[in-house]
Parts: C-alpha cells; structure tokens; sequence
C-alpha cells in the first residue's frame, strides 16, 4: 500500500508540474521537489513486495528510474537549466503515468464494466494528492520569494477542483453501477458486507467532497491574494487528501471497486 500511495503521489505532483506555469516560479521550488519525489522513488523501492497485486503488474524498473530522474532533476534545477529540468519533469510525468496504468491494467477482468474507471481513479486520486502537496508547498515558497506572482498557484488549486470533480463522478459512476446491478450481486454483497462502514464515510468525506471544498476555499482566499491564508488550507486539503486516499485503497483492496 505504501508503494501504491508514494507512486500516485509522484504521479499528480509531475502532472501539476507539467500544468502550471513554470517560468514564474523559482528554480529553487522545482530542485526540493525533484528531492522529494527521489526520495518517494527510493521509498518504493525499498518497499515493493511480491505478494501484492500492485507489486506483481508493477514493472521493477519503473522505481529505480524514477529515482534517477528526480536525482538528475534536482542538479539540474540547482545549476539553473530550467530547460532540461522541465524536460526531466515531463519525464517523470510520462514514467509514473505509465506505471500505474500498467500497474491497475491487469487488475480488472476486461469484462467487467468497471474496468476502465478503475486507471481513470487512479488518475483522478493523483491529482488530488498533486495539487494538494504542490499547491501547499507552493504556498510556503512564496514566503522565500514574496513577488512572485500567484498565478502559478491560482492554476493548480484549479486542477485540484479538476481532479476534485472527476474523483466525484468516477465515485459518483461506481456507485450507480452498484445499484443499477452491474456488478455480481453475491459476490458484491458480501465483499461490502465485510468493510467498516466508517472507511465509506472517510472515502467520501475526506477524499471526495473534501478536496472540492478546499478549491472553492482556496479559490475565493486568492481573490485577496493572501497566499499565507491560502496555504493553510491547503495544508488542511493535504491531509484530507491522505486519508481519503489511503482509504480508498483499502475500499479497492477488499471490495475490487474504485469507490
């Protein structure tokens, strides 16, 4: 479970690099991200185990590249080539985005109907947790460069609420297929049966409805442009996010629905 969390984490944070604009914000704000997201390569490294599904579709290389990138991004952030480094950003977009892709492909039987919300969850679920940690650690930069402009950051609470809305209607599309009888009745049932009912109300509150509200907060702050207020919501939306993804990954596990 770790090494699920940590890869949909590198994933929204690249996708947010990618998105937002880059030319406004420091190279010193890219070169610390570039070290977290080494650090969360190293961390699926190290915590990769055979016996799971994620570990058994998840190609082993996908890791340890991961890692480089965000080694050689980081020095080239420091040395100030900005151009090489949004190159290696784009890289580590394209890489994480393939690996849970692949990692979430052979998870579903292809018969299934809920087969192709499942990556676009997955997806979705990244980029609450990108725009929540980038959006957040964004907002403490400007406390080291207090002219920089706030677009950058108005930009990602934007596809935080992007990625808010599509989390709700995949959520919000699993869960009518579930009362429409899409899915085996039995098996469903008692698979739904056994999860604690409280990790549904966790799902939805922290992970769903949560985010959403944290972007309209964040949105209606930065009309003042107070980026200080703005940070500690984002803060909130961080943890909010966390759990909300974590349980939706225990939801995944037992009930083998993206809800």
């Amino acid at each position: 479970m770790i090494a699920q969390f940590a890869l949909r984490l590198i994933c929204g944070m690249s996708l947010m690099w990618a998105l937002m604009p880059r030319r406004q914000v420091t190279s010193g704000f890219f070169r610390i991200q570039m070290l977290v997201v080494m650090g969360l390569g190293v961390l699926i490294t190290l915590t990769v185990r055979q016996h799971d599904w994620f570990e058994d579709t998840l190609t082993p290389a996908f890791p340890p590249i991961i890692a480089l990138l965000g080694f050689l991004g980081s020095v080239l952030w420091t040395l100030e080539r900005r151009s090489g480094g949004e190159w290696i950003g784009f890289a580590l977009c394209a890489v994480s985005v393939g690996a849970l892709l692949l990692s979430n492909i052979t998870f579903e039987d292809m018969s299934r109907p809920v087969v192709w919300l499942t990556p676009l969850s997955q997806l979705a679920g990244s980029g609450v947790l990108g725009g929540t940690v980038v959006g957040m650690l964004l907002g403490h930069w400007y406390l080291t460069a207090p002219t920089m402009s706030i677009d950058p950051l108005k930009r990602i609470n934007l596809f935080l609420g992007v990625a808010g809305v599509l989390r709700f209607v995949v959520s919000a599309a699993v869960v009518l297929l579930l009362w429409g009888g899409a899915f085996d009745p039995g098996e469903t049932s008692s698979r739904l049966a056994a999860v604690p009912k409280a990790w549904f109300g966790l799902r939805w509150l922290a992970g769903v409805i949560g985010p959403i509200v944290v972007s309209v907060m964040v949105w209606r702050i930065l009309k003042y442009r107070n980026t200080q207020a703005a940070t500690g919501v984002l803060f909130v939306g961080v943890i909010l996010a966390f759990i909300g993804d974590m349980t939706a990954a225990l939801l995944l596990s037992e009930t083998k629905l993206p809800l």
